[in-house]
């Protein structure tokens, strides 16, 4: 919760204050404080250490907590031509002269249009401009041997003349001013707590991060330098607060960073035993650059790095694990497309599997492998979706020692060298680049590669197989696939059903997944014929992989060996907590649904949760947004 701070010297004003802040209901947000002009300053030193956001003052208090240079926004209780009138009407009051002489002992925040509202009330006025606290007693001496019929002031430039037996009226302010202050430093407080929570996020941002990070001014001097930096360069931030810059790294292309706004990326340089690759960004702020960040990190983790994603997307891709006759299915457009697969393995030809996700083009692709004269040697696969295209194209092609900052010292072979006397399995081929199709075309075309940063071309001997999940004639149109690489993909062709053009397989395939599930979890379930009938009547946008998801779901989570049409119902459409216990409705057959509207269907059950809604339908979370892409759907926001 914002915190706010009234500070005063005057008992009359410290009640008033208080009385508004109840009326406002805004005790629990403003602390009152009545202490002396003279104890002001240390009061608000000691507010600001305990992360007060806003202090609310008036007259000379104000001033002198300005002066003395607190940094905590302050709001000004200002003084009106009407609390000006009140206190010269006063003045008149108690002397009971129609034109007294009044001396105003005050600040310079005091004494705005005080001249004019005295001439328009008829008083006789003078005022005495006040710098400093210890002016007051001086000012008030001075005031007291000239001829003045009242004092007019501050607290205690009133209780100093009323002990010298001097008539004096207090100027205060009134209940409209006192409460304007108090509600404009409420949205200030609001202001900066907003400001101390970005704050806070950035800090954590730049102390988490495992890249080094630090921030100049215009004139190169250090104003962040986060826990990385200070740690591969074996320095401490008191240290180097305020330095020069130079005095850490020696970076001459800085100059051309502030003063241009140029970005600088791969900057290389030793620092001691150590390798760093740096990164400079200009600061800019209304269109002028007003300083720098510099983030660097060491080249050895870059290359660390690099190891562990290759080494995850390539792990287990180099054995074809599944046959044709692992492909469980009995439906008469399943045999065929099997029926297909063996002819196709038994040439030499590039073949493009097309099917929507889940309907297993990596297992046909691998029962083709393993039934072609290559399958005593490499599969290799790679998702050409999993890696942004700069990487992809290292992975495919290799590189040669030196070809780019990280480079191993060795180089490195890519996967159609990996992949000699065997096959290539480029999955989702339609996410490649339109720089790295160009040269997978060159490869079918020359049947040779060549590295990156390289000058020999490097024969290969690899089968392709590639699988596309989108419509790539459709691609081509909107000039998103190159249409002589579809023609030189689309040598053979096979065309996987989806599983709801499958006859009679779900109910086969769930059979299948009941047993395996109820092995693997120890908990046995049985369907009857109308629950089977329920599975049937699904759209199964995910295909396979959504049935076998959703097997798996109902073993764990049926609750009851014996599973019926509700059961199956409720979870197929997310309605798992919905009358419970009570009798399924006769529902009529439900008519099978588009894929899109499927998609439709369960982002609407699943409140618009992509993670949730990709995992209902058996499909990855980009292939779900490839198709929330291709059909057009938007994805509305839920709160």
């Amino acid at each position: 919760m914002p915190k706010i701070a009234l500070i005063t010297s005057d008992p009359d004003f410290f009640q008033q204050a208080g009385r508004i802040c109840k009326e406002q209901e805004l005790q629990r947000e403003i602390d009152l404080y009545l202490t002396h002009l003279a104890e002001a300053v240390h009061l608000a030193e000691k507010l600001q250490h305990e992360g007060v956001d806003v202090i609310i003052a008036r007259g000379g208090l104000a001033m002198l907590i300005l002066a003395a240079g607190i940094n905590i926004p302050l709001v000004e209780v200002v003084i009106t031509g009407q609390d000006l009138a009140r206190i010269f009407l006063d003045a008149r009051e108690i002397t009971g002269l129609e034109r007294p002489k009044a001396a105003f002992i005050a600040f310079d925040n005091m004494v705005a249009d005080v001249e004019i509202v005295a001439r328009i009330t008829n008083v006789d006025l003078t005022i005495y401009r006040l710098q400093t606290n210890e002016d007051i007693p001086v000012m008030v001496d001075a005031v007291a041997d000239r001829d003045h019929d009242v004092i007019l002031g501050g607290t205690r430039t009133v209780t100093l003349a009323r002990k010298r037996g001097l008539r004096a009226t207090l100027l205060q302010s009134g209940p409209l001013s006192t409460k304007n202050a108090i509600l404009e430093a409420k949205k200030i407080a609001q202001g900066r707590q907003i400001e101390k929570e970005e704050s806070g996020k950035f800090k954590a941002l730049i102390d988490f991060s495992l890249e080094g990070i630090i921030s100049v001014d215009s004139d190169k001097r250090i104003q962040i330098i986060n826990p990385a930096a200070q740690r591969l360069l074996n320095c401490s931030t008191r240290d180097l607060r305020g330095q020069p810059v130079s005095a850490l790294l020696d970076l001459p292309e800085i100059d051309r960073c502030i003063k241009a706004g140029n970005e600088i990326r791969g900057h290389v340089m030793q620092l001691d035993n150590t390798w760093l690759s740096l990164n400079l960004g200009p600061i800019i702020v209304n269109q002028t650059p007003i300083g720098a960040f510099i983030t660097f990190q060491e080249i050895s983790r870059i290359q660390e790095a690099e190891a562990t994603i290759r080494n995850e997307v390539l792990a287990r891709k180099f054995q074809a694990k599944y046959n044709l006759a692992d492909i469980l299915g009995r439906s008469p457009q399943i045999v065929e497309a099997k029926r297909i697969a063996a002819e196709i393995a038994r040439t030499d030809a590039t073949t493009l599997i097309i099917g929507e996700s889940g309907t297993g083009k990596e297992l046909f692709a691998q029962g083709i492998h393993n039934l072609s004269d290559r399958r005593h040697g490499p599969f290799v696969a790679i998702n050409c979706a999993a890696l942004p295209p700069n990487l992809l194209e290292s992975e495919l092609f290799g590189y040669v020692e030196g070809a780019f900052t990280g480079a191993t010292k060795k180089g490195k072979p890519g996967l159609f060298e990996m992949a000699h006397r065997g096959t290539l399995f480029l999955d989702e081929i339609s996410e490649m680049d339109k720089y790295g199709q160009s040269r997978l075309l060159r490869v079918l075309q020359e049947k040779q590669i060549m590295r990156l940063g390289g000058e020999k071309n490097i024969p290969v001997d690899v089968r392709i197989i590639a699988a596309c999940n989108r419509n790539l004639p459709q691609l081509i149109e909107a000039g998103q696939f190159r249409q002589d690489l579809y023609y030189r993909l689309k040598v053979l062709v096979l065309n996987l059903p989806q599983l709801q053009q499958r006859s009679g397989d779900v109910e086969f395939l769930a059979r299948e997944f009941i047993r395996r599930y109820g092995q693997q979890y120890k908990r046995r379930i049985e369907l009857n014929a109308d629950a089977f009938t329920a599975l049937a009547r699904h759209p199964w946008p995910g295909n396979i992989r959504e049935l076998m998801h959703f097997i798996e779901r109902l073993t764990v989570t049926a609750g009851s060996r014996d599973v019926d049409a509700e059961i199956v119902s409720r979870l197929l459409e997310n309605r798992e907590y919905e009358n419970l216990g009570a009798p399924l409705p006769i529902q009529a057959p439900r008519m099978q649904t588009t894929e899109d509207a499927a998609i439709v269907s369960a982002l609407e059950c699943n409140r618009y949760n992509i993670k949730k809604t990709a995992s209902d339908l058996g499909m990855s979370r980009p292939t779900l947004y490839r198709k929330l892409r291709q059909y057009q759907i938007q994805i509305k926001k839920t709160f």
